[in-house]
């Protein structure tokens, strides 16, 4: 007869309910995994079966009941640095939705917005345009492979345990934060300084032609010129979204060691 003790038990428990703490953390807020077009069931499912195809490389747990005081604290903690791995990759889309804010704003396009279920919010047309286009490069460069990949190594580098962990990872992450606004300016900084040279262009052509109605052919001229250049852009837009996206992921690696301590 098999006998199973209240120690076993537990550790048993621990190889699964720690790691699945970190893998559902990181799957709330990483882009792909936290889309809302993805069930809450399905993506339960998505953390279980990495957990388990993790669990059987992972460094040994602590033989700690999650039920108790100690492994409350320990699935907190690793729920917190699952979803500071998902904020540090997240930066990259919040700073593609701050372009895209810009450059509507700058053509006139604020009003176009509509429901945007990710946000659970409205949303520019622009930016969600930029969002989706980023979200494919984000595929087509195995950013959710690469996601999985530092995953798995942060349990090597960042091990499961009852220490707290680093402040400095808190402060790494808020540094890092700091890029959703430069990336975002330095993404639309084109479309914006085209369209402000076409409003320059249209105050001159305003002092010069005082009969000329300046809203009537203004706003088509700040529409066309933002489309042209938006355009002519577009292949660069990749590029500098693939080296966005090597940083973060480098950043993470950095992130996960100063956290360690």
């Amino acid at each position: 007869m098999i006998t199973v003790t209240a120690a076993q038990l537990d550790a048993w428990l621990a190889m699964l309910a720690f790691p699945l703490a970190r893998v559902l953390g990181l799957f709330a807020i990483a882009p792909i995994f936290a889309n809302a077009g993805l069930p809450r069931r399905i993506r339960l499912l998505i953390g279980l079966a990495v957990t388990f195809a993790l669990a059987p490389g992972l460094p040994p747990v602590p033989a700690i009941s999650p039920g108790s005081w100690t492994g409350a604290f320990i699935l907190a903690q690793q729920m917190l640095i699952g979803v500071l791995f998902g904020l540090t990759l997240r930066v990259v889309f919040a700073a593609v939705d701050v372009a895209g804010e810009l450059i509507g704003l700058q053509m006139g396009l604020s009003f176009a917005i509509f429901y945007d279920p990710q946000n659970a919010g409205q949303s520019a047309v622009l930016s969600e345009f930029l969002g989706l286009l980023t979200m494919l490069i984000f595929l087509a460069m195995n950013g959710h492979l690469l996601t999985l990949s530092v995953l798995a190594e942060s349990f090597h580098l960042l091990p499961i345990g009852t220490s707290p962990i680093s402040g400095q990872g808190l402060v790494a992450v808020v540094s890092w934060s700091a890029v959703l606004f430069s990336a975002g300016l330095l993404l639309s900084l084109p479309v914006v300084a085209a369209l402000l040279i076409a409003n320059l262009s249209m105050g001159v052509l305003s002092r010069v032609a005082p009969q000329l109605n300046l809203f009537a052919v203004g706003f088509p001229v700040t529409l066309v010129t933002g489309f042209v250049v938006l355009m002519i852009s577009l292949p660069y837009f990749g590029t500098a979204l693939e080296r966005l996206f090597d940083q973060s992921f480098f950043t993470l690696r950095g992130i996960i060691q100063a956290a360690a301590g």
